[in-house]
């Protein structure tokens, strides 16, 4: 049914027919409606570029040789506006060579005149069906996920939604990506979907989580090196780089980089190519580069600690993933997801979440996000006995009382709400008390004595008391 819905929604959108001759783009375009597509129609080049920058279409068809803007011309327009619209070139016998030149550029496809109709309505279908997939589910229809094996990317809210329509611009294209966000929001996972939506989906994808690499050896992990390159390098090591050729890499955790290692880097963007740790011989190398970060980049150069040419290298492409806190209901959208996997992985397919529970996931935080919703209702589908699965197993923190009811200083920031009343009230106990007898201490100059007139305790109870909250210095 989804799919029928988005095959109805594709087929509502216009094509563009781009044709100087007004006899043979009339017969194309009642083809093409005649086989259900809307079609909108451009007489030259420049009318044309002045279409696809102004709206979005399934697909253009457009002849090679036009008055005013040719053909190629609409077809790097069109990529220029969204390189995953696909375009189909209509060509003379003779312009075959230049037919495959546009297509090294991005083309679809391209058709002979006289113009076989139903050899063009089979291309338009095609292209409209790679526009289906393309389109269809970066939010993400399971069998789209399974066809193309990746871990679905769950969610609508609106900045989801912006976000994985960036991924759907950027993917066809071979531009550098910066994925911004906190930790746990899913970066590898939209670094994953950009690969699997480019041409180079059928190559390796290779991931390097820089931050969980010592120093010393990012570069060796990351380039590989030379026999005798070091004591110990008995033999040849290929880098993470190199077995990424043709493919995508995704650094996480790029602002980790060593200095050096950025100097590198940047050469790899910059030619192509690259030195093994303790070789000469210059490797070329074809990759697209996909990093990510927690951090502010912005921040890191100005310390000094990030080159300021590989940011912008880098940052040509920023796309941020928004923290969960800010998804609405896509926490319980995301619950239901991981909660049908683990209802297949435990053998409990009953299970399901009390609205006690629903309540307390939509009212928590979430600082850990999507990693952390992962790992509550993982465990507890463990750890439920029942079908249901209530607030208290969950075992989220308690929330924290506004912070107008609380008085100032009275209890600190990191203070631990969760537990019993009798847990919680103890631990207010202790931090109440070290507040006012600091605060004693302070207005007494540190004389003990009056310290303990003023709390109303003997001298002995303020010293044990001093001894227990380890406030003797």
């Amino acid at each position: 049914m989804r799919r029928e819905i988005m095959v109805e929604q594709l087929s509502m959108e216009s094509l563009l027919l781009v044709e100087d001759k007004p006899e043979l783009r009339a017969m194309l375009r009642k083809a093409l409606e005649r086989a259900g597509h809307k079609v909108d129609e451009a007489p030259d080049g420049s009318a044309a570029v002045a279409k696809v920058r102004a709206r979005r279409y399934l697909l253009v068809l457009t002849d090679l040789k036009l008055p005013g803007c040719s053909g190629l011309d609409v077809l790097r327009e069109t990529k220029q506006a969204d390189p995953t619209i696909p375009v189909i070139l209509i060509t003379a016998y003779g312009s075959v060579e230049e037919a495959v030149t546009a297509m090294k550029e991005g083309a679809y496809d391209f058709i002979q005149k006289p113009v076989d109709l139903e050899h063009l309505n089979l291309l338009v279908e095609r292209a409209a069906q790679q526009q289906e997939l393309l389109r269809e589910n970066l939010l993400l229809r399971e069998e789209y996920t399974q066809r193309y094996g990746f871990p679905r990317i769950v969610g609508e809210h609106k900045s989801m939604q912006e976000a994985t329509h960036q991924v759907q611009r950027v993917a066809a294209t071979d531009s550098t990506v910066l994925l911004l966000g906190q930790s746990g929001t899913g970066k590898e996972l939209f670094a994953r979907a950009i690969h699997h939506l480019s041409p180079r989906r059928q190559h390796p994808f290779v991931a390097l989580n820089c931050a969980a690499i010592p120093e010393g050896l990012v570069e060796n992990e990351l380039f590989g090196h030379e026999r005798g390159a070091y004591t110990g390098a008995g033999s040849r090591k290929v880098g993470k780089m190199e077995l990424a050729n043709r493919g995508t890499i995704f650094l996480d955790e790029i602002a980790e980089l060593p200095l050096a290692t950025q100097a590198k880097l940047l050469r790899v963007l910059e030619e192509r190519c690259f030195e093994r740790v303790g070789g000469t011989q210059m490797i070329d190398i074809d990759v697209r580069i996909l990093a990510a970060t927690n951090k502010d980049l912005r921040v890191a150069v100005a310390a000094k600690t990030f080159r300021e040419d590989l940011y912008f290298r880098i940052a040509a492409v920023p796309i941020t993933i928004p923290p969960l806190s800010e998804r609405g209901e896509d926490v319980l959208m995301l619950a239901e997801h991981f909660l049908e996997r683990f209802r297949q992985e435990f053998r409990k397919p009953n299970l399901k979440l009390s609205s006690s529970a629903c309540a307390a996931l939509r009212g928590y935080s979430w600082p850990g996000n999507v990693r952390e919703l992962q790992n509550t209702i993982e465990r507890a589908a463990i750890l439920s006995d029942t079908e249901t699965i209530d607030a208290a197993e969950l075992q989220l923190p308690a929330p924290r009382p506004p912070q107008g009811q609380i008085p100032e200083g009275m209890v600190d920031e990191n203070f631990d709400w969760g537990g019993t009343l009798q847990e919680v009230g103890a631990r207010a106990l202790e931090h109440v008390e070290r507040f006012k007898i600091e605060a004693a201490l302070k207005s007494a100059k540190w004389n003990k004595t009056r310290a303990a007139e003023q709390l109303g305790v003997s001298y002995k109870t303020l010293l044990n008391k001093i001894r227990l909250l380890g406030l003797e210095n």
